[in-house]
């Protein structure tokens, strides 16, 4: 067997080994799009996007020169799309982080019986951070191969390089994704703790030598004293980070008038992670609780402030027993996020704290408390961002679910992807509220390409229409049969277009590359790009990620427009976690609500399954992959990634053992006195 490149690579994360990403055939995209968005606009529309498409489409059109620069593209570039759907997804957009763009994984609530309970679980989970970034420093975490479609291909590992080293830098126009270059001397790490919106440095490096868990610990306690004194507190700078993009920028660019300002977001622009030491909230929080307080910290009232949102990681640890760790989504997908924090949730559970096997550090410097001199003007500013997060937190209509039914076994035992039977239920319950499909966002990863990222598998296919009607409309008087064709269909139509899209032959990063072509080229932007029908397409009325996990803890997001629904799923053996999330302020959603009709529609499809497939054992169903899941046994340096759906992805698993779990990611109406009319959920 001929040796590849990748293999031949000092390096064995080296992603010039992998394949570059393909670029679709330009026809075979349009037809494509006009089969994705035919169901979704009214005829007249469609007749008017035929003909656009058709134009630019056209032997000569502008479609054939902008599909020809981005081959050249496609030479030239390590992924002809990173840039442009870096810039698409993240950067260009303007919204605040906390809820709008940053995931979170919820950890098992602890119990904390005193305050030092809380320290000691922040400074054993610091350890596990440390022994982490450990691994990926000599990259000695088990490389990731995908499962199911295309078994065996490597997947790109870039992202992991970005966990520790890179910061997301407000503009006023675009964000930039800054990554640390790393140097032969290397200067001592340290992470910031957050402790009553005030930031503190802690060196976790002193001396060359690495801080054992009692070092930390100790070090923690200081930090809380240090908090405490209400004569050095200053003002909760944190908040200006959860403000809107271009406004924090603006924050940022007073801020750094000043030295000591400079210095102090120096510090933590540098920083490994972040640990927020959170006040408690209460004693009684419900998962919904938990999510929230996670996603937002509960506002500028409660530990709001006690957050840098520009650091891809922060963690937190309230002492109240509410943890889980913020993820800014630009460096890396889901599928990292779940395999880090699986990876600490396990080394915390797996190894006692070790207060004193190592050796300690027989002089400990003071942790250091970051200064900022707070201009009236900044002090405004502050005043301002932490209204705006208040309003937000008071938005947010967030409902945590587990649906207890059956799980992902059942559902391969009826020969089906649990996944994409999940995405029909969900379908199934928008349609029955609403009366309509609406364009549907499931992000798919495209690692086994170089620097590959995810494009999106839109799961409101034809077939899934047809199955939604089949059980909606009574008009039909479709069997049972009948029905059970439709949503057999309507699933292999998911499971097509994910191949599709895990094998870069999907629609939606094509037409975004069309599109930053012309931009490039200074053209007139084709009227294709200027369609409604593109537009409302565009508009991810339902943003949908699989997140499964393998120990107890569960992701969460935010909707990705005013008036749709984040939904969240995490698919276990006998159970279905559900994050649902909407704004208050729309009168068209209802977290609550929706989540009812999910589980309707659930049971509701199952007793269909129920009538034509005897429960039959098979083997392990194919998996696909959409966002992200991880199996890992860490000690014995085994690694599980499988396919599915975050805004995180599908099909993944390590070498050399044979455990491994998939990604599947991230990331972003009606008929008259009917079923759908009496079950929409709109606000009381």
């Amino acid at each position: 067997m001929p040796v590849t490149d990748r293999e031949q690579s000092k390096d064995p994360w080296d992603s010039d080994g992998l394949p570059k990403l393909p670029v679709p055939a330009l026809r075979e995209t349009l037809d494509r799009y006009l089969r994705c968005v035919r169901h979704l606009v009214n005829e007249e529309d469609f007749r008017r996007t035929q003909n656009i498409v058709e134009k630019f489409g056209s032997p000569g059109g502008v479609g054939e020169l902008l599909q020809t620069t981005l081959l050249e593209r496609r030479e030239n570039k390590a992924n002809w799309v990173y840039d442009y759907w870096l810039e698409d997804m993240y950067m260009n957009n303007r919204l605040a982080l906390p809820v709008n763009s940053s995931p979170v994984m919820v950890f098992p609530k602890q119990n904390f019986k005193a305050p030092i309970d809380s320290l000691r679980f922040a400074a054993h989970l610091i350890s596990g951070v440390l022994e982490y970034k450990t691994l990926l420093d000599g990259r000695a975490l088990p490389m990731d191969y995908a499962r199911g479609q295309l078994s065996g291909t490597p997947l790109c590992m870039e992202q992991y390089l970005r966990l520790f080293t890179s910061y997301r830098l407000p503009g006023t126009k675009r964000d930039t994704l800054v990554a640390q270059e790393s140097s032969v001397m290397t200067e001592p790490e340290h992470i910031i703790v957050a402790c009553k919106n005030q930031f503190f440095v802690l060196d976790v490096v002193i001396n060359f030598r690495r801080l054992n868990e009692k070092d930390l610990l100790t070090q923690l306690e200081k930090i809380v004293k240090m908090a405490d004194n209400e004569e050095e507190r200053l003002p909760p700078i944190g908040l200006l980070t959860s403000d809107g993009r271009t406004e924090w920028a603006a924050s940022r660019s007073l801020l750094i008038k000043e030295s000591t300002n400079r210095d102090s977001l120096d510090m933590i622009e540098r920083c490994l992670c972040l640990v927020c030491l959170d006040t408690s909230s209460g004693s009684d929080l419900t998962d919904t609780d938990r999510a929230m307080l996670i996603l937002h910290g509960g506002g500028g009232a409660k530990n709001g402030g006690n957050r840098w949102y520009d650091k891809p990681l922060q963690f937190v640890v309230g002492s109240d027993g509410c943890c889980g760790v913020v993820c800014e989504h630009s460096p890396f997908e889901g599928i990292v996020l779940v395999q880090c924090s699986e990876y600490l949730l396990k080394y915390m559970k797996g190894s006692p704290c070790k207060m004193v096997r190592a050796d300690s550090v027989s002089e400990l410097p003071a942790p250091r408390r970051l200064r900022w001199k707070c201009s009236s003007e900044i002090n405004n500013l502050l005043s301002s961002s932490t209204e705006k997060l208040q309003r937000l937190t008071r938005n947010l209509d967030m409902n945590v679910h587990k649906f207890l039914g059956y799980g992902k076994e059942l559902i391969k035992k009826q020969k089906m992807s649990p996944d994409a039977f999940i995405q029909m239920a969900l379908q199934l319950a928008y349609y029955r509220c609403y009366g309509r499909p609406v364009s549907t966002y499931e992000s798919a990863s495209i690692r086994r390409f170089r620097g590959g990222r995810v494009d999106n598998i839109r799961s409101a296919t034809p077939e899934a229409l047809a199955f939604v009607k089949a059980m909606t409309d009574g008009k039909l008087s479709l069997s049972d049969k009948e029905k059970m064709e439709k949503l057999r269909e309507a699933i292999s139509a998911q499971t097509k277009y994910t191949i599709l899209a895990i094998t870069g032959m999907a629609i939606d990063n094509h037409l975004l590359g069309l599109n930053k072509i012309s931009e490039e080229l200074k053209i007139e932007k084709p009227e294709i790009f200027t369609d409604k029908t593109y537009l409302t397409s565009n508009q991810f009325i339902l943003s949908t990620s699989q997140v499964p996990t393998t120990v107890e803890m569960f992701c969460c997001y935010g909707p990705v427009v005013p008036n749709g629904y984040g939904a969240c799923y995490n698919p276990q053996s006998d159970h279905i976690i559900f994050c649902v999330s909407s704004f208050r302020e729309s009168t068209e959603t209802s977290s609550s609500a929706f989540v009812k009709v999910i589980e309707e529609a659930l049971l509701e499809m199952k007793d269909l399954c129920s009538k034509f497939n005897k429960p039959v054992e098979q083997p392990k169903a194919q998996t696909l992959e959409t966002h992200t899941q991880t199996d890992k046994n860490w000690q014995n340096k085994t690694q599980k990634t499988e396919q599915s759906t975050v805004p995180i992805q599908a099909g993944v698993q390590a070498k050399p053992t044979d455990q491994t779990k998939v990604e599947a990611q991230t990331q972003t109406p009606t008929h008259g006195e009917s079923k759908a009319e009496k079950n929409k959920p709109g606000k009381p």
